[in-house]
């Protein structure tokens, strides 16, 4: 649940509050949220979080990929910006770029692409030339 704070400021956020996006589901453009996000289904373009991301197994992302941290089970197509940790577990695979302040690669994971390490700054400026749609506000 988000209760929305006073005028300029941004809404309180529950820390157990997670969007999901169900197996079977197919989102085609932009998703941008304050809360994490668990992926289960089929994303075509962007994904912004600012809290954590999670890629299930049957899951693929076509696009680019913005968050704080990200577990990846599925399939990745596309650009990659972590500002934390990037944990690529066993089944995962992904194709494109990866911006990332820490890296995390278990056995058997697949990456066709680049891998560059940035820092927190670096990740605010992606953001900015990246999320064309802002997370909602207090307003």
């Amino acid at each position: 649940m988000m209760n929305m704070a006073t005028k300029n400021e941004e809404p309180i956020v529950d820390v157990n509050d997670v969007s999901h996006i169900s197996a079977g589901t197919i989102i085609k453009g932009e998703v941008s949220s304050l809360t994490d996000i668990r992926i289960d289904g089929t994303v075509e373009g962007k994904v912004y979080s600012k809290g954590k991301v999670v890629v299930g197994e049957q899951a693929a992302v076509t696009g680019a990929l913005l968050c704080s941290q990200v577990d990846l089970w599925g399939r990745m197509e596309g650009d990659v910006y972590v500002k934390d940790t990037f944990s690529l577990k066993e089944s995962a695979s992904v194709n494109g770029s990866i911006h990332v302040r820490r890296f995390q690669v278990e056995m058997g994971a697949q990456i066709n692409g680049t891998c560059q390490m940035i820092t927190e700054e670096d990740f605010d400026k992606f953001v900015k030339d990246v999320v064309t749609t802002p997370v909602p506000s207090g307003e």
